[in-house]
């Protein structure tokens, strides 16, 4: 009877043993598999994955920043763990989880997952997720811990409040608990007042460049704290980079100055002290933000102002808005004269909107599938006599890339046709007034004599795209738009510009 129970309980600790992988750490933050996946989430009430591939340059690029948040959240005694998962392994856990791109980040609050919306330095992840598990704004009683508060954080807002219960100390943290992307801390200490000589319901930002602290005195609402916040939480010239995108483009200021330059050339030596005037004088009216034309992440970036490295330096005006309408100057000169009569002209609405456009080819017309730019998109599409199928693609797109043998076979079937046009427009390279392309490939059939846009949701068959065709736009295949993204797609898109 002993050996049978020893038996069963042996065969148990077995079974158990095999279902039950060790979580182990590298670099401190916790290595996860299906097999310890939800051991990890029973165990810790707050866990932050990663789901990565080894392969991807963002997923390099963060994880010695992921790694040095998970040590700061072991010194600091946090509750939050940081855990990584190779998605090109696990991929049932990928799967399950919909990680569609890399990396992917989710985080786990007792049991429940929501989306990671922080940044990507050591920093941006401690304070997200310590705003995730704590109060919106760190309790600060002494002089020590809010000096020490200030000079540990880039950016620190710190509110000094006597009643902590007031309705002004109530906004605090309502702004404090929505601002992920910085700390927020709070104090009703006489000798924290004495030392930093403010009054009651005094606000302060405190940073580590520009203007070392500066004072909110609007009147306290939660759009106009916020609005502070996220404007004197930048410096006053933005460079452009991998880490600064998210808060340059979720802004609140969405005029921005974009200044090209070549730091292979001494472009920003020569021309970014000159800047920092203007940019003060502007502030909060525009964003001046600066671009390293040298790097190949930025090509994107300059086809979509049509730019090349040999235009460098220059500077264009962008507006953040649904059809992000871009300004040229006049002049190239990047003086600061020039960069304000600029400015001022935008500002003042006497702006007229550049539209970018290569130059017409002299064959555009020779091959089955036409070609179409700026300049010649109206009288080739807008042709009343004749169905005209347009492609707007993009160069690096993959899906376009897959589409290119089929689209060339559309044309070799029509091209002796007298009443349809088979045409491809690069929409990084051309732009229409009226027509904003935002995903790639997006296919549209203007019709013969009404001109109507019929957009084509079908399969990108010859079949389909044929019947499509032929029936007059009538045959959509009854497929909802999707905005389709290449995974390998690292570069903010012309969408996201």
């Amino acid at each position: 009877m002993k050996f049978a129970l020893l038996a069963t309980v042996v065969g148990a600790c077995l079974l158990f043993g095999a279902t039950r992988a060790e979580i182990v750490l590298d670099s401190d933050v916790l290595v996860i598999t299906k097999d310890n996946f939800e051991e990890a989430v029973k165990k810790y009430d707050y866990i932050l994955f990663k789901y990565y591939a080894p392969w991807c340059g963002h997923c390099k690029a963060l994880a010695p920043e992921y790694a040095k948040a998970a040590k700061t959240l072991l010194e600091q005694n946090s509750e939050v763990k940081l855990a990584k998962v190779d998605a090109t392994i696990e991929t049932d856990l990928a799967e399950q989880y919909e990680v569609k791109g890399y990396p992917t980040l989710k985080f786990y609050r007792k049991g429940t997952h929501i989306e990671y919306s922080g940044g990507r330095k050591a920093e941006d992840i401690v304070n997200w997720v310590t705003k995730r598990t704590g109060p919106p704004a760190k309790d600060l009683q002494s002089v020590e811990e809010v000096k020490a508060f200030i000079e540990n954080n880039n950016v620190a807002i710190v509110g000094f409040f006597k009643d902590l219960e007031s309705e002004k100390a109530k906004v605090f943290m309502e702004v404090g608990n929505a601002i992920d992307d910085h700390v927020f801390g709070v104090s009703s200490s006489d000798e924290v007042f004495s030392e930093y000589k403010v009054e009651d319901n005094k606000i302060f930002l405190f940073k580590n460049f520009d203007n070392k602290q500066i004072e909110f005195v609007d009147e306290l609402t939660v759009d106009k704290l916020t609005y502070f916040v996220q404007v004197e939480s930048l410096p006053l010239i933005v460079e452009f980079n991998q880490e600064t995108a998210r808060k340059v483009f979720s802004g609140k200021i969405k005029n921005h100055l974009l200044l090209f330059f070549s730091q292979e050339a001494g472009h920003f030596d020569k021309y970014l002290e000159s800047l920092t005037k203007p940019a003060e004088e502007y502030r909060g009216k525009i964003l001046f933000v600066t671009i390293n034309a040298d790097e190949a992440d930025h090509e994107r970036i300059l086809d979509f102002f049509g730019l090349k490295k040999e235009n460098m330096p220059a500077m264009r005006i962008i507006q953040l808005e649904e059809d992000m309408p871009k300004y040229k100057p006049e002049s190239t000169d990047l003086t600061v004269d020039n960069i304000k009569e600029f400015v001022n002209t935008f500002l003042d609405g006497k702006l007229k909107r550049h539209i970018i456009t290569q130059d017409l080819p002299e064959d555009w017309d020779k091959n089955p599938v036409k070609v179409l730019v700026g300049t010649n998109f109206a009288e080739v599409a807008y042709d009343k006599s004749k169905h005209v199928l347009v492609e707007f693609y993009a160069p690096w797109c993959g899906h376009c890339k897959q589409l290119a043998p089929i689209y060339e076979a559309l044309g070799e079937k029509y091209k002796d046709s007298e009443k349809v046009v088979i045409a491809k427009m690069d929409a990084t390279a051309n732009e229409l007034e009226d027509i904003t392309i935002s995903s790639f490939p997006k296919i549209i059939l203007y019709k013969a004599e009404t001109n109507e846009a019929v957009e084509y949701y079908g399969e990108r068959t010859l079949n389909d795209l044929s019947k499509f065709i032929d029936s007059d736009g009538a045959d959509e295949q009854g497929v909802e738009e999707t905005e389709e993204e290449d995974e390998d797609d690292d570069v903010p898109r012309k969408d996201e510009l």
